[in-house]
């Protein structure tokens, strides 16, 4: 199956993705998909809604005052979720400016706003996909979408979920390994949004391992010069971009084997795998 043409789309795949971004669930009910768009509204604006409950919308707050304008959080997980993000913006925006105690779950309250942004994305993969493919047709393999989140959530989940085992140990162990060493090198200090806002958002793209490290960690507090904290913080957000572009290498294949014949779209067996993913030939 190839990608359908004009004529056979059910809708324009940029429209469909834009509306996605501004409004969950909008692209796949532009796409006549109501029961997706359901789900998609349901679920992002859920997950943005609990948070925003549970910070008080006040995770903006973390923002050094000198860094906070008028595109502040677009390098943010939020940015996702574009019209949450802007109604945030809009109508709490970085407090009144009268410093008072953060609630104790506006952590929590961050990481499902910065959640519902990524699982956004995934959606919005879907609302592409699925304008380009055929009417009445299906892909093959696993969606793309689902893909990309497993990428996201554990790095090297979304190759090995693709049979591309070799590259999903050589992913996992690269990006861990970098992230357990910023760590000790900046001896946990990387791990509060409270305290590195634009860090702690390059450190989240690694998903559950650098959360998980951060709630067991307990965010531990600097009580004393950290000689390597700087550098720490450098190699805890690096695998966090790295990673996204081992999501991209996933779409790309997820893609791939979508529009292919069930034939063409069977995973490689590992033993003839090469570490550029496909086999050729």
């Amino acid at each position: 199956m190839a990608p359908g043409s004009k004529s056979e789309r059910s809708g324009d795949p940029m429209v469909a993705t834009l509306l996605t971004w501004f409004l969950p669930g909008a692209g796949h009910l532009y796409l006549g998909q109501v029961t997706k768009a359901v789900a998609a509204f349901v679920l992002i604006e859920g997950l943005y809604a609990l948070g925003w409950m549970l910070s008080g919308g006040r995770a903006f707050e973390f923002l050094d005052p000198e860094l906070r304008g008028l595109f502040a959080t677009v390098l943010t997980p939020e940015i996702g979720n574009l019209g949450a993000m802007i109604a945030q913006v809009r109508y709490v925006g970085f407090g009144n400016g009268i410093p008072s105690p953060f609630s104790d779950t506006i952590h929590w309250g961050s990481f499902l706003c910065a959640l519902s942004g990524i699982g956004n994305v995934c959606w919005m993969v879907d609302a592409h996909l699925s304008a380009r493919t055929p009417s009445r047709a299906k892909g093959s393999g696993l969606p793309p979408g689902l893909l990309i989140f497993a990428a996201w959530a554990f790095p090297g989940l979304g190759h090995f979920l693709q049979g591309r085992k070799l590259r999903a140990v050589l992913v996992c162990a690269l990006l861990l390994g970098l992230f357990v060493l910023g760590t000790l090198m900046a001896e946990g200090s990387n791990l509060s949004r409270e305290r590195h806002f634009y860090y702690w958002s390059g450190q989240f793209l690694l998903g559950l391992p650098s959360l998980l490290a951060e709630v067991l960690s307990g965010r531990p507090p600097v009580t004393g010069e950290l000689s390597l904290g700087d550098v720490g913080l450098l190699y805890a957000s690096m695998p966090g971009l790295l990673n996204v572009l081992a999501m991209l290498d996933v779409h790309g294949v997820a893609e791939k084997r979508w529009f292919a014949s069930p034939k063409e779209s069977a995973p490689s067996p590992s033993g003839a795998q090469s570490l550029g993913g496909e086999v050729s030939g």
